[in-house]
């Protein structure tokens, strides 16, 4: 289970808030106790967060950027600037996953800049959506065949709730990928893929403790996509409850 100082939260679960009040929604992040944000958009919002990062005692270790269509120099220098350890492609075309060789050819792009980006002290990983599990390759999901063809040095960021719509059994998933899960985003809701219908963590259908129990050494990362509810209200009933997992 994790410890609640190693919780992140996803700046993109308050993106409108962001828009309207960086400072001040930063400032509540840290209120309700998280230490860690990993920041999206990690090229438009770097200078954005450069200095408001430290002033409200917050770190992004981990970042979202499209590593596959930056370039690469600019993603390691805004990377370095914020403290950013790990860099996860956060999406990729559906239709490159249909076949087998399309999967491998993301892995191999992925793996590229994985290696440029070694020298740097940095690490890239891989963020997935439902369509990653929906699609199954020779009986296996999708993703499983592209974690077979990554390098260890490339991680997943494995989406919780998105492999649970993808129809993965989440838990036996974590479990048969190993250690080469670094990093998981924590939200709930149907198991649907409406965003407006995902709630709290603890609130939907999604087997939370199972899933941090199968990853205990990934980093847990509260998100939402979106909410019919209060948003920030939202981010701290999830804080709330994935400590309660920490401390019981």
């Amino acid at each position: 289970m994790p410890d609640s100082v190693d919780l992140s939260v996803q700046l993109y679960t308050v993106r409108r808030q962001l828009a309207e009040d960086l400072d001040g929604t930063l400032a509540t992040l840290a209120e309700i106790g998280f230490r860690h944000v990993e920041a999206f958009d990690l090229l438009g919002f770097r200078d954005r967060l450069r200095d408001a990062l430290p002033a409200h005692g917050l770190a992004a270790p981990s970042a979202h950027v499209d590593l596959l269509a930056s370039a690469v120099s600019e993603v390691v220098a805004a990377a370095k600037e914020l403290g950013v350890d790990i860099l996860i492609q956060p999406w990729t075309d559906p239709e490159r996953w249909q076949t087998a060789d399309g999967i491998a050819e993301i892995a191999d792009g992925l793996a590229a800049v994985a290696a440029r980006v070694a020298s740097d002290g940095l690490r890239v990983g891989y963020h997935n959506h439902h369509f990653e599990l929906a699609k199954k390759v020779d009986g296996r999901h999708a993703l499983e065949v592209f974690a077979d063809r990554l390098p260890r040095e490339v991680g997943l960021e494995v989406d919780a709730y998105w492999a649970y719509a993808g129809g993965a059994d989440v838990p036996a998933l974590l479990e048969r990928l190993g250690d080469h899960v670094v990093a998981l985003h924590i939200k709930d809701g149907d198991g649907s893929l409406d965003t407006s219908r995902q709630v709290p963590a603890g609130e939907g259908v999604v087997p939370i403790p199972a899933i941090l129990a199968a990853a205990p050494r990934a980093r847990p990362i509260v998100e939402l996509d979106d909410t019919a509810g209060d948003m920030l209200s939202a981010v701290r009933a999830s804080y709330a409850y994935a400590s309660g997992l920490a401390g019981g």
